[in-house]
């Protein structure tokens, strides 16, 4: 599996993991589900970054996060999607797939100071 595909998996998982904290907060039992959700999110990173540049990588999954969040906010929980807020998503999607296409998948080099001895 390529990079670009483990960082939509790690920001799929990372929007199990802030809905299940919500969750959670009525309901202990989501404990375990959020758990998975942060370890196999955090995972996927991990392995998204063997061939992404780390900064792509984070950026855009934070911005997965950050878009997915919102609108499971708005159908699950009744949060305002005011139309300055449908705005301002749709400039942050725009420029999520902007990084994508900036951004060539390559196998990254260690660079010189984390290279081990």
């Amino acid at each position: 599996m390529n990079g670009w595909m483990w960082l939509l998996l790690a920001g799929l998982f990372e929007i199990g993991f802030t809905t299940t904290m919500k969750l959670q907060q009525k309901d202990e039992s989501y404990t375990i589900v959020f758990l998975a959700c942060v370890i196999l999110s955090f995972q996927c990173l991990s392995q998204a970054i063997k061939t992404l540049p780390l900064s792509t990588a984070y950026a855009i999954w934070t911005g997965i996060g950050a878009v997915g969040t919102l609108v499971v906010g708005a159908v699950l929980f009744d949060e305002n999607l005011s139309p300055l807020r449908m705005v301002l998503l749709m400039l942050l999607i725009a420029v999520l797939v902007g990084l994508k296409f900036a951004t060539q998948s390559t196998e990254q080099k260690p660079s010189k100071d984390l290279k081990q001895a």
